[in-house]
């Protein structure tokens, strides 16, 4: 099961840098239209439904390979069994948290999509398109917590972590 999430968490994360690239043509197609006086309609609209995209979709693969902030400041100065009980507490917020994000967002693409909500912009998008990538990402933010949560309880390490990855310090 875990190289199945994993292969839907890299998955995402191609999505995500393909919608990176999106918003960079986007962007230079703004820029150009500007420059040699052609306007394509949406440019900006788009670019931001790319920027979206390519947030929410990155999410769990970074959660995964252990890459979001975390501040260990009380963490690294417990004993191991409070470290655990902290650290399970925190995934329990953690999925709690992108639980709610991922059943706001998907309502929101649904609702969106029946009272067929267009974009006040000017390229008049359905709304629910766009959308789409954000609640994506957030079904599998919360997916990759309840992973990392049941490999919390089986006293495995949760996050990847490789030998020269060490946390960033301030000295």
């Amino acid at each position: 099961m875990r190289g199945f999430l994993d292969r839907i968490y890299d998955g995402a994360a191609y999505a995500a840098a393909v919608f990176m690239i999106g918003t960079l043509v986007f962007v230079l197609l703004g820029i150009f239209g500007r420059i040699l006086g052609f306007h394509l309609r949406g440019t900006d609209a788009y670019a931001g439904y790319c920027m979206a995209a390519c947030g929410f979709l990155a999410l769990a693969h970074t959660l995964r390979q252990g890459e979001h902030i975390r501040v260990t400041l009380v963490l690294d100065h417990v004993a191991p069994r409070v470290r655990r009980a902290l650290e399970l507490a925190c995934l329990v917020a953690g999925i709690a948290l992108a639980g709610l994000l991922a059943g706001y967002s998907v309502r929101l693409a649904w609702q969106s999509h029946a009272f067929n909500d267009i974009s006040t912009a000017n390229d008049a998008t359905p709304l629910w398109i766009p959308q789409l990538g954000m609640a994506a990402g957030a079904l599998l933010l919360a997916a990759a917590f309840v992973e990392a949560f049941v490999l919390a309880l089986r006293g495995e390490m949760p996050l990847r972590a490789g030998a020269d990855h060490e946390p960033a310090r301030m000295e």
